[in-house]
């Protein structure tokens, strides 16, 4: 691993990425909303060749019933990862990490949902990804989201989510899996932009007080780019929805 890590040049003489970009360029992204006819609500990205689906049913009843809340819903998160999403087949079945991002998911959608105004149910939201070449966590989190506005839940405001990485010394948006492996930092942000507040942030690796801050501002930048998207696939949905009505 440490000699294929020597021969991977993350960073040219250019400045440019492995896969071309500049240190502050976003993946190509394609945001759909409405994409699944048996769900409540759903959507579709593509965050380069990251491809995940987000569908919501709900509210409905609980069960277990023991579960239930009687002052507002429960707000269950499921995030997966296909077997056959990545190069080495995962094996079937919830692993930890995928257990641990369903926890993720769930505290950030928390923050935005207004879970009182469904006391006793239950809202369920999964999160599956089909093809996966890093920024799986921050790009389920932004299908998730747009699949709950879909769904008609009530909510204070959409979550949009990327990643800054720390690659040669050198701070990126929108992390690819390489950069993701053979790098030396990787920081998913989640954020409701009109509100402009995190709802979620975690770091692997380290970066100075000053690296942190302008990674939260390549962060925040890229994320309002992403917000619009989700708005535009949103408008799209319900725009055909009322021209056939």
């Amino acid at each position: 691993m440490m000699t294929e890590s020597k021969e991977i040049k993350l960073i040219d003489e250019e400045g440019r990425r492995v896969d071309g970009r500049r240190p502050d360029e976003l993946r190509p992204i394609r945001i759909e909303a409405g994409v699944l006819e048996k769900s409540d609500g759903s959507a579709y990205i593509e965050v380069g060749r990251t491809k995940i689906f987000a569908a919501v049913f709900g509210p409905r009843e609980v069960h277990p019933k023991h579960l239930e809340l009687p002052d507002r819903a429960v707000l269950n998160c499921r995030y997966h990862m296909a077997s056959f999403s990545v190069d080495e087949r995962k094996p079937l079945g919830m692993t930890r990490r995928e257990i641990e991002l369903s926890k993720v998911l769930r505290e950030a959608l928390e923050t935005v949902v207004f879970l009182e105004e469904f006391p006793r149910t239950m809202i369920d939201v999964f999160v599956e990804v089909i093809q996966a070449d890093g920024g799986t966590r921050t790009a389920g989190i932004t299908a998730a989201s747009l699949a709950l506005a879909d769904a008609g839940i009530p909510m204070s405001d959409l979550i949009a989510a990327t990643a800054v990485g720390k690659v040669a010394g050198t701070l990126v948006l929108d992390i690819n899996d390489i950069e993701d492996k053979y790098g030396e930092a990787d920081m998913p942000v989640a954020m409701t932009p009109r509100r402009n507040s995190i709802v979620l942030l975690q770091l692997n690796g380290r970066m100075t007080s000053e690296e942190l801050k302008k990674a939260l501002e390549m962060a925040s930048q890229g994320i309002k780019k992403i917000y619009q998207l989700q708005i535009e696939a949103l408008k799209k949905r319900y725009s055909v929805v009322s021209l056939e009505e």
